[in-house]
């Protein structure tokens, strides 16, 4: 287990525990910062599994579909880096007029 997940882990006990001794959520959660929905998640994570449950998970998954071929990617950044003054509407009309994104245009 690295630093951060002991660390959320770490965190999330001691919400937690602070719940169980004060005997208010409420006020357990004014006290750490969180929402009484967020301390009900991690209650229900620690009764419904170990230690691994209350783990940070990512939540963003990357989005391939929004991905351009890496053969126009690096002819956007090759004639930005020749032209860095031209807006993304001129870039993308010269690189349209080469028809070959592959050579370097030089339009």
């Amino acid at each position: 287990m690295n630093v951060v997940n002991q660390s959320t882990v770490k965190h999330k006990r001691g919400l937690l525990n602070l719940g169980e001794e004060l005997g208010n959520v409420s006020q357990a959660c004014k006290m750490i910062g969180v929402s009484r929905d967020t301390f009900y998640r991690y209650q229900e994570a620690k009764a419904s599994g170990s230690v691994e449950a209350l783990l940070q998970k990512d939540r963003k998954r990357p989005n391939i579909k929004n991905r351009v071929d890496e053969v126009i990617e690096q002819a956007v950044l090759a004639y930005a880096v020749e032209q860095p003054a031209h807006g993304q509407v001129r870039v993308s009309n010269e690189l349209r007029k080469c028809n070959d994104p592959v050579k370097t245009c030089t339009c």
